[in-house]
């Protein structure tokens, strides 16, 4: 398995069904200046995958406020793409969810990113790509373990504050929370204030 991370993300040009529901190409490039969560998922009309792209779906708002935009990508054509979006969620479909879905039919993206089991689905897995096309986290789940929405919402914010700040996020920070300097007085002082006894 390959580690991306500060790597420049592979780019792509490819078909997506478009948030407005389109079908269209849609490149990677065209996000500079934005960060990007890539995830990967199995197939469309399964089982862990309609959470996961409408847990995404729900939280967009969340998302862009952070100048974050989601892709999903999986390897069916944009017509099954189209397909999964025109069925209503009752019945086992995603409806118009508002972020693209990238067809990655030949399998090459899956191959890019290392996340192609057995030559034949992704895995789960999720890369956050900075503003300047950088790999800065990735996430490889197997096929029935579903992704946390939340997190990918968590490492946005640590990101964030890490570029902003200079100080690293130590376990379990959330955004709001006590940062820890990167020195041995900064670990010091922040195990003392959280950890102490």
């Amino acid at each position: 398995m390959a580690t991306l991370v500060t790597k420049e993300a592979p780019t792509f040009t490819a078909q997506a069904v478009l948030p407005d529901g389109n079908i269209g190409e849609l490149s990677l490039a065209s996000y500079r200046g934005k960060y990007v969560v890539l995830f990967f998922y199995p197939l469309d009309f399964t089982f862990v995958c309609p959470s996961e792209i409408l847990a995404f779906d729900k939280k967009l708002a969340e998302f862009k406020a952070r100048n974050t935009e989601v892709i999903g990508v999986s390897v069916d054509s944009v017509y099954t793409h189209f397909a999964w979006r025109e069925t209503p969620v009752e019945k086992g479909g995603i409806g118009p969810v508002g972020f693209p879905l990238v067809s990655d039919l030949n399998k090459q993206l899956a191959r890019d990113y290392d996340v192609l089991l057995n030559g034949e689905v992704a895995l789960r897995g999720l890369f956050l790509i900075d503003s300047h096309g950088v790999v800065r986290h990735q996430l490889i789940n197997d096929l029935p373990l579903g992704r946390s929405v939340p997190e990918a919402l968590r490492l946005i914010d640590a990101l964030h504050f890490t570029e902003e700040h200079g100080d690293v996020c130590p376990a379990n920070w959330q955004a709001g929370e006590e940062a820890m300097a990167p020195t041995a007085e900064g670990v010091a002082k922040y195990l003392a204030g959280k950890y102490a006894k």
